[in-house]
């Protein structure tokens, strides 16, 4: 919150001060303050307009409206050509003057996601109490309150002082411009600008893991957090017990990350060492010793309530904890996570059995990969759901490939997770996301606008990039049709594939325009004859058609091809019918003429490429179109004056058009 609180507040004071017109506006924030300067101008000028009001004559309430919006009254009113006019005029307003008058508001209307009430003498909140309220111009205080009316605003007023570090600095001391506040800051312990502290935050942990001769494992989000706690970053490094070290690396570094804030480190081989790094908030006369024996006393207990889970769990075998997965819901209007497995085992075994993956490993996989959700650890750390099942299937001796698809069946989870690659895990990890889709579609929960609430987007992209990552040739539709088949009647279950299909249609454009490609290039292959739910067919099509609009021909070409698109358009309409057919040789009368029909029939090889798959000879046999029909268009005049060539050369265009379509949907495609 503090650094969306301060880019709000940032915003607000520019709108509310754009007369000033702001410019170099910045922003800072931290656990104990928010804050915005600005360069504005000195007033604003004085302003004179004039407002032509109702017509004379017109109804008083409309009179009454006019007055009321300009804050006028009646005498200031004159009568000017049949209406009534008023004449206004402001005069200039000095900088404080308007920034003191706008304050007070910006800040009781200032929305946090959360705030508070305190001292029981205000109605004005804020995140947490608000102490002090500095306002400088120029090297002076613009003087404001907060009070409202009866609301004492809890007696905050405007001044020209801060405070420094709470423990290491404390008490006030006042400033008189920015610059002086960031040094005077510094100099008593807190460094307000929050890139500068997230830098120091992470080169001081990656520094003191250095002293070990040890990396610190990357995690941006902590950095960004523990950045928000501290105000003087001072990076420290604690000892893990040796008897911990047997724990999950995994179980270790969600407990030290959630529970505490610390971050896991490494040895030079990419084991996990045992030292752990943070972020302290003073820098201790004992050189941090104290700290650090207070944080590896906490995170002994910590580790000691995993290590309880991690030996309570291994108990009960995965297999024995499936039964439990009908006590465990998991949607309303979906059922439990029993009968999600139940759905997911032929579910894993027909995409198993289409991509030639094991299907009994695909169909035990599936069976376990929920059972995790039933044991100790996933209910103390529910970002381990998987991990710890892949540890559990493994220890209970199941296949290697059924423990790491156990493992990586939610993969990938983000954009910056990749894809799985192991067949069975492929299954496994298509079949809950195809799932996932098919029950909540079936619901009539399909995401609208910007919202997504179950988050099925982000499964259409991981089925999209598992796809494509590991080139799966893949036919979509028998598996979309299997898995809406377990939520609807069979009558039902095509239109409900085709609906979930066109979704993950609409998830390939969005992937395609976010890794370069052009919309329109996939649209002009997704429209073309053929498969429409095989994913890297289209995708290898729709690349062969952006590598023609790449070259000069392929851009010529696409003008030409519109034009004859046109012509046909317009002469089909006129003529009520609809040209196309053979050409009549014998009606070709000129060079160019014969040419591009010459041209067509060598190029009718592109259909057996499209048929073999071959997009890239295809589109680069249909790029050697370009010159005949640009010099067709150039040498004859389509609609001729003899009505018998005119239907023949609207009949040769008809072909060039029906023989680009085989490759490509150019309609789609904007020149």
């Amino acid at each position: 919150m503090q650094l969306r609180g301060a880019e709000t507040l940032a915003r607000a004071l520019t709108d509310a001060l754009a007369s000033l017109k702001p410019e170099g506006v910045k922003h800072f924030s931290g656990p104990r303050r928010i804050a915005v300067a600005a360069d504005v101008a000195d007033a604003v000028p004085a302003s004179s307009s004039i407002e032509r009001g109702p017509r004379i004559g017109a109804p008083e309430q409309a009179l009454a409206g006019f007055l009321r919006k300009h804050g006028a009254g009646r005498s200031e009113l004159r009568e000017e050509g049949g209406f009534y006019v008023l004449e206004k005029s402001a005069p200039a307003v000095r900088a404080e003057t308007l920034i003191a008058a706008v304050m007070p508001d910006v800040l009781r209307r200032f929305a946090w996601p959360k705030s508070m009430r305190w001292g029981g003498t205000s109605a004005f909140t804020w995140v947490r109490p608000l102490r002090r309220i500095l306002c400088l111009l120029g090297g002076r205080v613009v003087e404001f309150s907060l009070a409202a009316s009866e609301d004492d605003g809890h007696g905050l007023t405007s001044g020209d002082v801060t405070e420094g570090h709470r423990f290491m600095a404390p008490g006030p001391l006042s400033v008189r411009n920015v610059d002086e506040w960031e040094r005077a800051l510094e100099q008593h312990f807190v460094i307000a600008s929050a890139t500068e502290r997230r830098a120091r935050v992470a080169d001081g942990i990656a520094a003191a893991a250095a002293t070990r001769n040890l990396s610190v494992v990357e995690d941006p989000g902590l950095i960004d957090e523990v950045c928000g706690l501290v105000e003087w970053p001072v990076a420290l490094l604690g000892r893990i017990d040796d008897t911990f070290m047997d724990l999950p690396a995994e179980v270790m570094q969600v407990s030290m990350r959630v529970n505490q804030r610390y971050f896991a480190t490494r040895t030079a081989d990419g084991r996990p060492a045992p030292w752990f790094a943070f972020a302290a908030n003073i820098e201790a006369a004992d050189g941090g010793a104290a700290i650090i024996a207070g944080n590896e006393r906490v995170l002994r207990a910590r580790f000691a309530d995993a290590r309880h889970f991690w030996d309570l769990d291994r108990r009960t075998k995965l297999a024995d904890r499936v039964a439990a997965l009908d006590g465990v819901t998991f949607h309303a209007s979906l059922g439990t996570q029993g009968a999600r497995v139940r759905r997911l085992v032929p579910l894993a075994a027909a995409v198993a059995h289409a991509i030639g993956a094991d299907v009994a490993q695909a169909e035990r996989a599936a069976l376990l990969c929920k059972a995790d959700l039933t044991t100790g650890m996933v209910g103390e750390f529910p970002e381990l759901q998987g991990v710890m099942g892949g540890y559990y299937a493994r220890h209970d001796g199941e296949e290697d490939a059924v423990a790491d698809a156990v493992r990586d069946h939610y993969a990938p989870k983000g954009v910056s997770d990749p894809a799985p690659t192991a067949p069975v895990t492929i299954a496994v990890a298509l079949a809950d996301k195809l799932d996932q889709i098919a029950g909540f579609f079936s619901q009539g929960l399909a995401p609208t606008g910007s919202g997504d609430p179950f988050a099925l987007r982000r499964a259409a992209l991981g089925i999209i990039r598992t796809i494509r990552d590991n080139g799966l040739r893949l036919r979509l539709s028998p598996v979309l049709s299997l898995a809406a088949s377990a939520f609807v009647a069979d009558e039902k279950a095509a239109s409900l594939a085709a609906e979930i299909l066109n979704f993950l249609h609409d998830r390939i454009r969005v992937q395609f325009r976010a890794d370069g490609g052009r919309a329109d290039v996939l649209l002009a292959a997704l429209n073309t004859a053929g498969p429409k739910d095989d994913i890297v067919l289209f995708l290898h099509h729709a690349g062969a058609l952006a590598d023609l609009l790449l070259t000069e021909d392929g851009v010529n070409l696409l003008a030409a091809y519109k034009r004859a698109a046109n012509i046909l358009a317009i002469e089909n309409k006129r003529d009520k019918t609809t040209y196309g057919g053979q050409v009549d040789i014998g009606m070709l009368v000129s060079g160019t003429e014969n040419a591009l029909y010459s041209s067509i029939n060598d190029a009718r090889i592109v259909q057996r490429m499209v048929a073999d798959e071959d997009f890239g000879n295809a589109v680069k046999t249909l790029a050697t179109l370009r010159r005949p029909l640009d010099e067709f268009f150039v040498e004859n005049k389509v609609n001729d004056d003899n009505a018998d060539v005119r239907k023949n050369r609207l009949v040769l265009l008809s072909n060039v058009k029906e023989l680009i379509d085989t490759v490509g949907y150019f309609d789609a495609l904007n020149v």
